[in-house]
């Protein structure tokens, strides 16, 4: 597994996480995963962190404080040790970590920019997926994106919104669900948009971790930015 490393020091790491690979496993596949590279490369780190539990079986997940899904690129947090794990830990717990991603949104949307306030709970008709708004089950979790839109273009007489994106919490799948909320569906999501139309060309889910900015260990504040996919370059020149 051949990853980038956009970021280093003694405590903490970011990578350039490519798309179609897991952070940590799930217990049902044998897939290779971030986590079995980070031990690999970085032994040490193989007992900072926490577990966590799928299906009654303990899941290492050394090192992660936040996680990307599968199918989304861009920079990820990877800490070294204990230490840095609790500093990092506790400023996404209070919201001090920024984020910014880029996607590709189904439609055109009207507003240059905005703000989805939107609280999300667990999906009742499929245990993969989560929902904001009527429906939603479970414990409901207070959930905030905002937006800006970058530009507005069409394939094939699809049409589509090329954004920026700054979540300011960190719901599991929240920029996918937030948007499928406001009927802008993020471009080939398989999960809440299949079977729909996507740009020519982008092969895969249309979301990227463009930048993450934190505090490291000194009190030093480190913006750390990722390219853009050369597959989103094409789309949307």
């Amino acid at each position: 597994m051949k990853i980038k490393i956009l970021y280093e020091d003694k405590d903490i790491l970011v990578i350039d996480k490519p798309s179609g690979i897991s952070v940590h496993p799930d217990g049902r596949s044998k897939e290779k995963t971030i986590t079995d590279w980070f031990i690999k490369n970085y032994p040490k780190a193989k007992n900072v962190g926490e577990s966590i539990f799928v299906d009654g079986k303990e899941i290492k997940k050394p090192g992660i404080v936040h996680r990307l899904d599968k199918e989304t690129s861009g920079a990820l947090l990877l800490i070294k040790n204990q230490k840095a794990y609790e500093l990092l830990k506790d400023q996404f717990k209070n919201r001090e970590i920024r984020k910014v991603y880029n996607a590709i949104v189904c439609g055109f949307m009207k507003d240059e920019r905005g703000v989805i306030r939107k609280s999300i709970g667990r999906s009742p008709n499929d245990f993969r997926k989560r929902l904001a708004g009527r429906g939603a089950r479970g414990e409901l979790r207070e959930a905030i994106t905002e937006y800006s839109v970058l530009k507005r273009f069409e394939d094939k007489k699809n049409k589509f919104t090329y954004l920026e994106v700054r979540p300011k919490t960190g719901r599991t799948h929240q920029i996918r669900v937030h948007m499928k909320f406001i009927n802008h569906p993020v471009a080939n999501d398989s999960l809440y948009n299949p079977n729909k139309p996507y740009p020519k060309g982008l092969d895969r889910l249309a979301l990227h971790a463009r930048s993450i900015e934190f505090k490291d260990l000194k009190g030093n504040i480190v913006k750390i930015q990722s390219s853009l996919p050369k597959e989103f370059e094409k789309v949307i020149k």
